[in-house]
This record gives C-alpha cells, structure tokens and sequence, in this order.
C-alpha cells in the first residue's frame, strides 16, 4: 500500500499547539495552506526537540563562512503566530521519527514526520512493510522556521510551573515535594 503523504512546501502557517489543561495537555503539530488543515500529536519532549535542532540549525546556516542565505537571528515581527490551534483539531496520526533538513535549492527547512510504529501487533511470520501508512511533509521558510522555533518553545514553556525545590511539575490540586536524600 503506498504511503499518504500530507506535503506542504509554502505553507499559510505551521504551529505547535495544544489542547487541553497544563499536566493533560495534547500537543499538536498543525500545518494549513488554504483550507488544508493537517494536526498530528506530538509529545511534549519531541516538540521541545524540534524547536531546539530548527534554532541550532539556522544558527549553523547563519555561522556558514560565505553563507549567501539571509537567516534572521530573531523571529521577524511579521510572522509571530499567537493564534489558537485551528478548529477542529483531528489528529492524522500520533508522532513516532522525525526528521530535519535544509534544502539550499529553496532556502528551507524541511520537517518530515512519521507515525509511531507498534511492532506488538505483527506475528513472527508476518512480513513487516518499511514504507510508513502516512507521513507529514513541511518545508518552511527560514523566517518562519524561526517563528516556529520560538512559539514551540513558550508553548512548551507554558505548562504547569516547576518545584523550586525537587525540580518536578506542580500539579493544580497540590504537589508532593521528593526531595532527594543526602
């Protein structure tokens, strides 16, 4: 069966958001052009991740002796994206790899995501495919590869505050401290 590839070269946007409370939350990748609309989930350490190989790549670009790309250093004003998730969020398929790339030809980074791939569900005899059911395809700008990268990380950022003490999250209806032991 041939793989449903969800591609977007230019896309409109492309965010990270979630649903849900701080300490339940989904993470979403969303990408739309036009009325395209595609949402696969994400963990939240993958899209820490993410946001942090696409920064320390434009910043490789932009240390590139003779490097002929114009890679901003700071989000441009113009593409922040404070927007909720587009509505509704249907979820394609749950993130497993990831993938990240430059293509020079274009001048974008190129964001390839798969589906977590369950190998409990084949028998000994069962001959297991290597091409993926579904995969998402995004190429974006430098600009908004780096408006992607900031707005990845305060969503990150923005969920339950950490223990000043043990580190760990603070869950809304109390918290436990466990401290370590000396």
């Amino acid at each position: 069966m041939p793989t449903i590839v969800h591609e977007f070269a230019w896309p409109d946007r492309v965010v990270v958001g979630t649903v849900g409370e701080p300490g339940s939350r989904t993470f979403y990748l969303q990408v739309r052009t036009g009325a395209r609309i595609v949402s696969i989930a994400m963990e939240k350490q993958q899209s820490a991740l993410l946001s942090e190989k696409i920064d320390e790549m434009l910043d490789q670009l932009m240390d590139t002796q003779g490097n002929p790309f114009s890679v901003p250093t700071t989000t441009p004003i113009e593409l922040v994206d404070n927007d909720p998730l587009d509505q509704p969020v249907a979820e394609e398929f749950r993130t497993g790899a990831m993938g990240l790339g430059w293509d020079p030809s274009t001048v974008q980074i190129v964001l390839e995501a798969y589906p977590i791939v369950d190998g409990d569900e084949t028998s000994e005899f069962e001959v297991v495919s290597l091409e993926p059911a579904e995969m998402l395809t995004v190429r974006m700008p430098v600009g908004t590869a780096r408006a992607f990268a900031k707005r990845t990380r305060e969503v990150v950022g923005a969920g339950r505050p950490m223990c000043p003490l043990c580190g760990n999250p603070i869950d809304p209806d109390g918290h436990t401290c466990t401290l370590p032991e000396d």
